[in-house]
């Protein structure tokens, strides 16, 4: 079969800020037959996705390529011109981004986006690229392919963005797209039509692609082959079911340990129950202007009841837009809840966070989802968790300054850490920071808003393994908020499902296998599995996907 793609013995360099370069891509090969796809999986910081990008020719800011050839279809990337990349990116070489909304232009309708690579290029009239362009759309299985064209990006849902992207990237005919984490911010009802979309376009039309991706499952049901990368160097490679079947190196393995099921380690059920720590009851939460009944216009969360009790963990699972980010926050206080009653400790709060007392705002913390936002980038760690403990507990000097050193020991991080800025550390570091930082208040409930959702998976097992055992250091309570059910199960005692701002079912230790609402069954049977063959001989029932699917 001929080659699409031939790397040899690339190596990438990177300039450090003080001027030091290192090698982070270290002389790899990489081979990709004509209609093949194979994955680049690794943990972050591998260089699955450098590697990606030098399939077009690009490198981020500070590197550059250092060594070696970049053929793909006889032309090596590596020796173009910019002149000559560019008029092969989008016609022979294409790119589908992670984030489908901030690849498009929200000021322009999405067909003038999609066929503009095809104006740039020459390729064809603007009335055949409109046409070629409703043919994706239909392929890609979007609804009503005629006219959504003529929306505009923030008007239509997350995956059906991500299909759009894909079509932008496909227009042009190319002979290899490259997936960058296509699917990792898309719930799992959501990714399955994704991925069959993908799927389909992809081998009805020949074309070579590149997924990079550390979801090993994901992986499974797309890639013909993989290539397992750590530290910029090529750990393991072969074909999909091999690698999966029979791993022969280590890190491999630790990658497919990661995704193994575990039996959920539910926390010892005490004989009399006790009054819970946290109690909610009918919580009315959302947006917009507010009505005459009190109400907001979009409620988002829609006369929710739960409660948690102490030293137990509850998970709230959901498809995006269910609420449950929203319901956080309505706990929380950070947005005020338009009614119902919220009783921590067995003390009723005031719904806006600036009314509750400074003992009640420490006593129940927050974790949010992107520690690159959530961390201030102009200040040091030092500061960022030194903050918290004298806002909350009055400490200042040589207090302080030990009660940082023993939280980033808290969260398995070295003491040399804490005169870095956040932009120094890993993804895996910021996040550890981001919870210590929750843990300097010494509260009794974190709320953990998909805080792993961004994470690689070994790093996410990390995290979650921190957690359990934080929690039985110090007693805590943890609601965990996520759309990845296998993260939910390792870590909750039992499971709240949301749909459309309501709670559709209650899941406890003795019926989490075996969910009875509708919406709830087709949660979990579309969580991806290792399985090759699963995405292919999965059969959703028609009846609830009609009702409660729709990408």
């Amino acid at each position: 079969m001929s080659k699409i793609v031939e790397i040899r013995n690339l190596r990438v360099e990177a300039t450090t800020d003080s001027g030091r370069r290192i090698e982070i891509i270290k002389g790899i090969d990489i081979e990709i037959a004509k209609g093949e796809i194979v994955a680049l999986i690794g943990e972050s910081g591998s260089g699955k996705t450098t590697i990606a990008l030098t399939l077009m020719g690009h490198t981020r800011p500070g590197c550059r390529i250092s060594d070696g050839s970049i053929l793909v279809d006889g032309k090596d990337m590596a020796k173009l011109s910019e002149r000559e990349r560019s008029a092969v990116r989008g016609t022979e070489v294409a790119y589908v981004p992670q984030s489908a909304a901030a690849a498009f232009n929200p000021s322009q309708t999405i067909m003038d986006q999609v066929i503009e690579v095809t104006r740039i290029h020459g390729l064809m009239t603007p009335e055949k690229a409109r046409e070629r362009a409703v043919e994706l759309f239909r392929a890609l299985s979007l609804p009503s392919p005629e006219t959504i064209g003529t929306r505009y990006p923030h008007q239509v849902s997350g995956g059906q963005l991500q299909r759009l992207a894909a079509a932008m990237a496909l227009i042009g005919d190319p002979k290899l797209v490259i997936f960058d984490e296509p699917t990792t911010a898309l719930d799992v009802t959501t990714q399955i039509d994704v991925l069959r979309a993908f799927k389909s376009v992809m081998k009805a039309g020949g074309i070579s692609g590149v997924y990079v991706s550390h979801d090993l499952a994901v992986v499974a049901q797309i890639a013909d082959r993989i290539v397992v990368l750590k530290g910029g160097e090529v750990q393991e490679k072969g074909t999909t079911d091999a690698i999966l079947s029979a791993p022969k190196h280590a890190y491999t393995r630790e990658l497919l340990a990661a995704f193994e099921p575990k039996e959920t380690q539910f926390a010892e059920q005490p004989i009399e129950k006790p009054r819970p720590l946290l109690e909610i009851e009918n919580v009315i939460g959302g947006y917009g202007p507010i009505q005459p009944n009190g109400l907001p216009f979009i409620q988002a969360v829609r006369s929710v009841s739960l409660s948690v009790q102490k030293g137990r963990n509850l998970g709230i699972i959901g498809e995006s837009g269910c609420g449950k980010s929203t319901l956080a926050r309505c706990i929380a206080g950070i947005l005020p809840a338009n009614a119902g009653n919220i009783v921590f400790d067995g003390k009723e709060l005031d719904h806006a966070a600036r009314r509750r007392t400074r003992d009640q705002l420490r006593e129940m913390q927050i974790v949010f989802q992107y520690a690159d936002t959530a961390l201030n980038p102009a200040k040091p760690i030092d500061d960022i968790l030194g903050r918290p403990l004298s806002f909350y507990h009055g400490l200042s000097g040589k207090a302080r300054s030990a009660r940082v050193e023993e939280l980033l020991d808290m969260v398995q991080l070295p003491k040399s850490l804490r005169y870095r800025h956040p932009s120094e550390l890993s993804g895996g570091q910021k996040q550890r920071i981001n919870f210590a930082r929750a843990l300097a208040a010494n509260p009794k409930l974190i709320i953990c808003d998909e805080i792993t959702s961004a994470l690689d998976t070994v790093v996410a097992a990390a995290i979650i393994e921190l957690l359990k055992e934080l929690q039985r250091e110090l007693d805590l309570s943890y609601i965990f908020i996520s759309h990845d059910l296998s993260v939910v199960e390792a870590i909750c005692d039992e499971i709240v499902v949301m749909y459309r701002g309501e709670k559709v079912e209650h899941l406890t230790r003795e019926d989490v296998k075996a969910p009875t609402h509708p919406y709830s069954k087709l949660l979990f049977s579309s969580v991806p599995k290792l399985d090759p063959t699963w995405l292919d001989n999965l059969v959703l029932e028609p009846e609830l996907v009609r009702q409660y699917g729709g990408a």
